[in-house]
């Protein structure tokens, strides 16, 4: 097999286009938390919560009047709870029919209309919270089904599109975009919020979303076969490359795919590891504000610094990934178990440190980048592998694992709330102890069951091997 050139080819086009899809996903998705800070009264915006006295008080900024202009909303601390988690119960509905149904349309469309919609809503969202809290709620769990479909659609679109021993670099390529996403939308909605008006954060991102969306329709196809401007040699390339690896059957092999060791090995890293990226993404501003006495509003490049950690990880541990297995001749599987092991472990150590190290507050934002960071690793190991042992059905089989995912964001901050009333450092601690050892018991269960090679049901002419 002749490799040809990454510069301008078909496929990182693809890779570059769908990383500001994702960019855009996930922009949409944490702008609320920013400009819900402005939306509130200041007096409802929560029950005075105890605010521990072990570390001094360190934040002296003086607070510069900005523009109020934004109308003001009297919620209270539940119902903002109910606004800011109703986007996963639209989201974790649409996972498994958004991989059945890419297998059936093909990603581009859904994938496309998955980000156009959520970008429509998030237009109409200045609109909804002025009818009413009841109306907010249900935009954003539109939302939240419009994004449900995309990350199994992308999969989907894949398992035709990357060879091989490409995959971990292009698939990293296109989902460090969510990172990125968050590493930017993050301070920037807190600086559209400070300077003009929170309705701005929704205007302008939704409004990037539908400019994206003309883009994607226009220069993407489904497989490499029907791409109007990909050379001959590039289809060539991929299509060799993957010959062994699909299957032509168009029934879908539900039982066989459900008993599929490999494929729970995945569920379970998978659901370990968003655990302690919801716990830390939801409640990372509350730890900082509450213990360390340290407002992670007014410092959005520090809360946004873990994130910016992660997308550097991802995009350099994916091209480490495919050298170890191109170059090296590593096996699949033992990469995608080292890869693993690090991207939770590593997690684990740090996010323990960081509820032993006191006040120091340079310490704690230190380990918890480390942590973030380190978790990078995940996306060339298990995040990857439902494209290495079933490429025809990866969408489906990423619907599955990220409906199991998507409840520790439902979960995890909950639990970890209600474990935190009164605001002491030994609470904290128990809620980075379960993080932690949730991570470990994922990182052990993938290292013993996971498979890096295609299974047998995922290959046509199964059930004739089987009669």
């Amino acid at each position: 097999l002749v490799s040809v050139p990454a510069c301008c080819s078909a496929r990182y086009n693809l890779a570059v286009l769908a990383c500001f899809g994702f960019f855009l996903l996930y922009a949409l998705r944490v702008n609320l938390s920013v400009a819900l800070v402005d939306m509130v009264e200041p007096n409802t915006s929560s029950a005075k919560n105890v605010t521990s006295n072990v570390c001094p008080e360190h934040s002296s900024t003086i607070n510069v009047p900005r523009n109020t202009t934004g109308e003001k909303y009297s919620w209270d601390a539940e119902t903002q709870g109910w606004i800011l988690g109703s986007f996963f119960y639209g989201y974790i509905i649409t996972q498994i029919p958004g991989g059945y149904l890419a297998s059936r349309i093909g990603g581009k469309l859904l994938l496309g209309f998955g980000i156009f919609g959520t970008s429509v809503f998030t237009l109409l969202t200045p609109l909804a919270a002025n009818l009413g809290v009841g109306y907010l709620i249900a935009v954003r769990a539109l939302e939240g089904l419009g994004e449900g479909v995309t990350f199994p659609a992308m999969h989907s679109m894949w398992s035709s599109w990357a060879p091989p021993l490409e995959r971990s670099k292009l698939l990293s390529i296109s989902y460090a975009g969510a990172q990125l996403g968050t590493v930017v939308s993050l301070p920037l909605s807190g600086l559209i919020c400070y300077y003009m008006n929170w309705v701005y954060v929704f205007y302008i991102f939704g409004a990037l979303g539908v400019l994206w969306w003309f883009f994607w329709m226009l220069l993407v196809s489904d497989t490499p076969e029907t791409h109007r401007s990909i050379s001959h040699a590039e289809r060539e390339y991929i299509l060799s490359s993957l010959k062994d690896q699909l299957s032509t059957q168009k029934s879908v092999p539900w039982r066989p795919m459900l008993g599929s060791l490999p494929l729970w090995a995945i569920v379970v890293a998978h659901f370990s590891y968003n655990w302690t990226f919801y716990t830390l993404l939801t409640l990372l501003p509350t730890y900082m504000k509450e213990i360390l006495r340290f407002d992670a509003q007014e410092n959005g490049f520090l809360s946004a610094l873990p994130y910016f950690g992660c997308w550097l990880c991802i995009i350099l541990s994916g091209q480490i990934a495919d050298y170890l297995r191109e170059k090296q001749n590593f096996s699949t599987v033992c990469v995608r178990k080292c890869f693993t092991l690090i991207g939770m472990i590593g997690p684990a150590v740090f996010l323990v440190a960081a509820g032993f190290i006191g006040c120091n507050y340079a310490l704690a934002v230190a380990f918890v980048t480390i942590s973030t960071t380190l978790g990078g690793f995940c996306t060339s190991g298990y995040s990857i592998n439902h494209l290495d042992i079933a490429p025809s059905y990866a969408g489906i089989l990423l619907g599955i694992t990220n409906s199991f995912a998507t409840i520790p964001g439902m979960v995890g901050p909950v639990i970890a709330k209600s474990l935190t009333h009164n605001n002491t450092v030994e609470e904290w601690q128990m809620v980075f102890y379960i993080a932690a050892s949730i991570n470990l018991f994922g990182a052990i269960f993938f290292a013993l069951f996971a498979s890096g090679e295609v299974q047998d049901w995922a290959v046509s002419g199964y059930h004739l091997h089987r009669n």
